[in-house]
Formats: structure tokens, sequence, C-alpha cells
């Protein structure tokens, strides 16, 4: 849940929905996750449909900037 926490905090600096699904408790769910997306970790990012990474992954994009550029570049306004 501490992974999940981050991702989450992470990604709320920026202003958009987040729509987190709870893949521990359905083993099928979990595997499947790891499956669609060819990443053994969880929790996973999702921004548009498309999967951008783990929490490492997500926490680096985001000290950098990258994870901004990648929600900005959807052009959708979540302010309104």
């Amino acid at each position: 849940m501490r992974l999940l926490r981050r991702n989450c905090r992470n990604t709320r600096q920026y202003n958009v929905p987040i729509h987190a699904v709870d893949v521990l408790s359905d083993p099928t769910l979990r595997e499947a996750i790891k499956t669609f997306s060819d990443w053994p970790t969880i929790p996973q990012l999702y921004i548009g449909g498309r999967f951008v990474g783990g929490c490492d992954i997500v926490r680096e994009m985001h000290a950098t900037g990258e994870l901004g550029e990648l929600i900005s570049a959807l052009h959708i306004d979540y302010t309104s």
C-alpha cells in the first residue's frame, strides 16, 4: 500500500482524476494485469489507457518532470 500511496501522491500533484483498482485481493486479476502490461510488479500506473510503469519509474518520471509532460501532452482539462 505504501507504493500505491506514493504513486497516487505523485499523480495527484497534476490535478488529474485517479482510479485505483485493488488487484491484491484477486489473484487472477493480479496475474492478469502483470501479463497485460508485461511488467512483473504492482502498483502500475496507466495514463490514457497506456501503461507508464511501476512505482520506481513513476517516481523518477515525477522527479525529472517527465510525468508532468506526459500528462500535459494529453491536452485534457480536468479542472472544470
